[in-house]
């Protein structure tokens, strides 16, 4: 089957009255980009876009402000494009200008263009990353964790999971029982077992994640024996805390400066004495308000890295 891409151009302030009309129409899975809000909420700082990547930040920082929407071939998506028609008349006597624009777009296409862009990607100095439809390079002789692109952070393209892998693969010892906080796609905790660790725990307050982690480690041959995935925080839950709370040799956090700083006194707790805590996702901004917050839980800060506006952290436990 094609599809009709079609994208309708207007100012950033009627935007939402275009996309409001869309939906009305009966369009469903519609694509907003609208710079000027990329923009403000990049200036801002917010915690919750500290995971953007600076190149897509950049891309979506440009260009026009649109919605776009999908039509079928078929009769259905004719009766679609007539209901989209008439409510961007509609639209005319509002006095709200736009211009639409319009591309075939082949089923096929669409289903798999996005995958030329995940290539396997080499960690460190053991770890290989890999889609589950990108065979292993000849001759490889690395860990290889297969991760597909799901709903949940950490496919290890993005500077602060590498961050974490590097540390993680320094610090660990085999045999070693590892918290992964956040735990996302699993992606850290799975590399922990395919390295040597002797069990681990996963924790992220996303339902998704807890279960795509949960499916990733039994794709990557991680059992439910040997790892425990929790749904929760295990901060403010007194019973998640109680499952979550044993002594780990290794903890991981690869999360905003805000949430590590919301757990600060958890990692403290779970830590066993001489132990190691590492921390990513903290962008410059916020890293020495990060690494105080840790010390001061007595924790030593025993090495650094930093890629680009990022930065990770170790720290020993006194």
């Amino acid at each position: 089957m094609d599809w009709k891409e079609i994208k309708v151009f207007a100012a950033h302030r009627d935007i939402e009255n275009v996309s409001a009309a869309l939906i009305a129409a009966g369009a469903a899975g519609l694509v907003i980009n609208d710079p000027e809000d990329i923009r403000e909420f990049a200036a801002e700082k917010t915690s919750s876009w500290d995971y953007i990547d600076d190149e897509l930040l950049k891309t979506a920082a440009s260009g026009e402000a649109y919605v776009a929407l999908y039509i079928s071939d078929d009769e259905e998506g004719s009766a679609l494009a007539e209901s989209v028609g008439e409510a961007l008349e509609r639209l005319k006597t509002l006095g709200i200008e736009y211009r639409v624009e319009g591309e075939s777009v082949r089923e096929e296409d669409w289903a798999n263009e996005w995958k030329k862009y995940f290539k396997p990607l080499p960690i460190g100095e053991k770890l290989l990353i890999k889609p589950s439809w990108e065979p292993v390079p000849p001759g490889c002789e690395r860990k290889i964790i297969e991760l597909d692109p799901e709903n949940s952070f950490g496919t290890g393209r993005h500077h602060t999971t590498q961050l974490c892998l590097e540390l993680l693969e320094k610090y660990l010892n085999k045999g070693n029982r590892v918290a992964d906080l956040g735990c996302g796609s699993g992606i850290i905790f799975i590399s922990a077992m395919a390295l040597g660790a002797g069990s681990a725990v996963g924790v992220d307050i996303s339902s998704d994640a807890a279960k795509i982690s949960r499916q990733n480690a039994r794709k990557n041959g991680v059992s439910d024996e040997k790892a425990e995935i929790y749904c929760g925080d295990c901060v403010s839950d007194p019973e998640l805390r109680k499952k979550v709370c044993k002594e780990y040799d290794l903890v991981a956090a690869n999360i905003v400066a805000d949430v590590l700083l919301y757990m600060k006194e958890l990692f403290a707790e779970i830590t066993k004495p001489a132990g190691y805590l590492v921390l990513s996702g903290i962008i410059d901004d916020r890293l020495d308000e990060v690494l105080e917050a840790v010390k001061s839980q007595g924790f030593t800060l025993i090495e650094q890295k930093h890629r680009d506006i990022w930065n990770a952290a170790v720290f020993k436990k006194q």
